[in-house]
Parts: structure tokens; sequence; C-alpha cells
């Protein structure tokens, strides 16, 4: 692929109908998982690898399978480290490969807006074969960060508690992180001795990404930010900030 993928991006896979595809015989394609189906969110700098798994089956078994991600107007590319295949059965197998995205290569944001396919050719053992350019489809998004502190601290029992923070997120542009405005967040809380949060309110993010929220601290526990992501920026969730309260 071009120079654009050999970085950092956030990637969330789903298979899709075989619509660019031709074949012939019984084979066909099962399973495609992208980073283990896992978000895959970029910063503005850092590389990143992901691996791609692709299942197909066929009555004879799996000879061979071909794997490769392309994204609008730039050339496909194949996996970084090649292949690894594993039959799972005498008429199924799984094959796995990895690739590395690096924005600092990615002059636009844009990027967050396209689609991202897997191509895949499938050969069985007896002949039949199956070839396709959306075999899967994902997106890259930009990672995003979040932060809370909750004050005064400590504070006292039913007094107002205040927690602030800020929500940015990677701008591929500049390789550098910028602040998220007019996004809710989730404001979230955690009772001393527990291990489940549970949500207080919802607020939006201000002019570069800032964050405040008020509440009544009610006893000691955690407060943190939760920000469910978008269409073009991953979820983020900020380190519960633990409060003392007299």
């Amino acid at each position: 692929m071009a120079a654009v993928l050999t970085g950092a991006l956030t990637l969330s896979a789903l298979l899709t109908p075989a619509t660019h595809a031709a074949g012939y015989g019984d084979t066909t394609i099962t399973d495609v998982v992208v980073d283990g189906g896992a978000e895959l969110a970029l910063g503005p700098t850092a590389p990143k690898t992901f691996k791609v798994s692709v299942t197909a089956r066929d009555d004879s078994g799996i000879k061979e399978m071909k794997l490769r991600v392309t994204l609008s107007g730039y050339v496909y590319r194949s996996s970084d480290r090649g292949l690894t295949c594993t039959a799972k059965t005498a008429t199924t197998s799984t094959c796995t490969g990895s690739w590395t995205v690096d924005t600092s290569n990615v002059s636009s944001n844009d990027a967050a807006d396209d689609h991202w396919y897997v191509e895949t050719n499938v050969t069985a053992k007896d002949g039949d074969w199956f070839d396709t350019d959306r075999a899967g489809t994902f997106t890259v998004r930009r990672l995003a960060r979040l932060t809370a502190d909750a004050g005064p601290e400590p504070v006292g029992r039913n007094a107002s508690l205040t927690v602030t923070g800020r929500l940015s997120r990677a701008d591929w542009a500049t390789g550098t992180y910028a602040g998220y405005a007019s996004q809710p967040v989730q404001l979230q809380f955690r009772r001393q001795g527990t291990s489940t949060y549970t949500t207080v309110k919802t607020v939006k993010t201000g002019s570069g990404g800032a964050l405040r929220a008020t509440t009544r601290a009610g006893a000691d526990g955690s407060y943190r930010f939760v920000f469910a992501g978008t269409t073009t920026t991953g979820s983020a969730t900020a380190p519960g900030d633990h409060v003392d309260v007299r």
C-alpha cells in the first residue's frame, strides 16, 4: 500500500456482503475479524500494528489464501509479515496477517471518513476458488484522550463537588492532539468498595474540549468521564479520580 499505510488509526470490522466477488464451486468466506474485534484508534504520530483474520470454508478443505487491505484512493498492500494459516477443521481454515499504519504520513483528517477494505483470494484443495475485494470493511478513527479531576479534596458530605477535564483527539494533519468541542460526555461515579461505575449526568464539552460537571458528594469513591466516540473519533475513558468525603 502507499506510505499512508505505515501508522496508527482506529478500526472496527464489519462483515459485509461480497458484492464485488467471483468464484467457482462451494468455497465461501465465513468470518472476517479486524484487530480481534476491538476498536482501533490511532494517535497523531505513533505507528500502530493491527491484525486481520479471515476464515474460509470448502468441502475439500482450504489450500491457500491471500489477504490484502486497501483504502480508497490507494494501492492495496499485503501483510507486513506474511500470513499464518491454521486448519480449524477438515473443511475450514483461518489465515491471519498484520498491517502497520503510520498517521505521521497522513496529511488530512478526512481519512477518518473513508472505508478500508479486506481483499481476499481463497483456493480450495479441489480447485474451487473465491475472490472478493469486499470480504470485510472497517473504519479508521482518530484516537481520543479524556481527563478528569474532582475537587475539592477532601470534601464535606453532601457538599458541592466539581469535576473538570478535557476531551481531545488526534489531529493527523498537525501531528498533535486538539480539543473536541460540543460532544456529550458522561460523568460516572464508583462508590468505594465496589467495582461498578454508574452514570451521574451527561454534559457537553466546551471550547477546546473543556469539561465541567457539578454534583453532590454523598460517599467516598471515584469520579470519571466517559466518551462514547463518534463516526470519526474513538471512544475514551478518563482514569477515575478518588475523592475522600468527610
